[in-house]
């Protein structure tokens, strides 16, 4: 008689998501930015994407080989490393740059760690802070958008820090991505659209973006140019990539909180940490930086905020 009783340890709580499921559905949430960006800056966005994407699985399947561990590009880990470290780049790069960010975002932001679901960073935004401190030249020239009413490359961000004053750009164009920027950040409507789909998935939940463009707005709008109180928050939530950073990436399964509360923490922390440094700091974006900061805290947030065991006092 066979025994059909399996014994195993908690947890038993099984539902059809996959990691490979989630990844890939991650992945088609991302691909109207894509379309975005190929409209917005044309082919070279295009190329930008495909060698970054490329890079990214061939050097998870090399790193997997040479290391005798299971070829596990198909999951779309890797997949969704290349892509979204492509969309942390300038439209008109050099070739070999997302080659190299690829390469450093999978083998040291990934697999240096063990592998997916034990890296303690974000491997995109880990390849965007490497290549921003080796080639910053390379990571701060933007092309300005192929629309006829582009006015300048430099984004609103960078004429801010620059000027003091509020460029010249309408809420809308900063919506529908008339303006320069990093490839997948610009058209704000593209990125809204893919994270509805995420929302509909329930693959997140509003805890850690809400939190993170609520707390950012709230910081750059009463620490505002003219006094407290006279910032333009819906400025800074346009501008830069903390609508791609709040929804994409911050949202991390593996590197942010397991906890609602702890998400909130996260998101507080981020949105905080992103407006320090546009308000004050020498670089004018802080999304990525800010991520990275709360991907690094992201233990001992997990440490406090875990749930008690139930049937436990203490």
């Amino acid at each position: 008689m066979s025994n059909n009783l399996i014994v195993s340890s908690s947890c038993h709580i099984h539902k059809e998501d996959s990691v490979s499921k989630i990844m890939w559905a991650v992945v088609i949430s991302l691909i109207p930015s894509a379309v975005a960006a190929v409209i917005i800056f044309g082919l070279p966005a295009l190329k930008t994407i495909l060698i970054a994407v490329a890079a990214a699985l061939v050097t998870e399947a090399f790193i997997q080989k040479i290391t005798k561990k299971k070829i596990s590009v198909s999951d779309g880990s890797a997949f969704l490393t290349g892509l979204l470290l492509a969309y942390n780049l300038p439209a008109q790069v050099p070739f070999w740059l997302p080659i190299v960010g690829s390469f450093f975002a999978i083998a040291i932001g990934k697999q240096v760690f063990g592998g997916l679901g034990q890296n303690i960073f974000n491997p995109a935004l880990a390849g965007r802070a490497f290549l921003i401190a080796s080639w910053p030249k390379y990571m701060t020239s933007f092309t300005a958008p192929l629309s006829c009413d582009a006015i300048t490359s430099a984004t609103p961000l960078t004429l801010l820090k620059e000027t003091k004053i509020i460029p010249d750009i309408t809420y809308l164009g900063l919506f529908l991505g008339k303006r320069g920027g990093c490839l997948g950040e610009v058209c704000i409507l593209a990125l809204l659209i893919g994270a509805a789909f995420l929302f509909f998935k329930k693959y997140i939940s509003w805890h850690i973006p809400v939190t993170f463009i609520g707390i950012n707005g709230l910081f750059v709008y009463i620490f505002g140019p003219n006094g407290f109180f006279t910032g333009d928050w819906v400025f800074h939530t346009l501008s830069g990539g903390i609508i791609l950073g709040a929804f994409f990436m911050a949202t991390d399964y593996v590197t942010s909180p397991l906890t609602r509360k702890g998400q909130i923490i996260f998101g507080l922390g981020c949105g905080v940490i992103t407006a320090v440094i546009r308000l004050w700091g020498g670089y004018p974006e802080g999304v990525s930086y800010a991520i990275l900061m709360m991907n690094g805290a992201t233990p001992i947030i997990d440490r406090y905020t875990k749930s008690r065991v139930y049937g436990k006092f203490a």
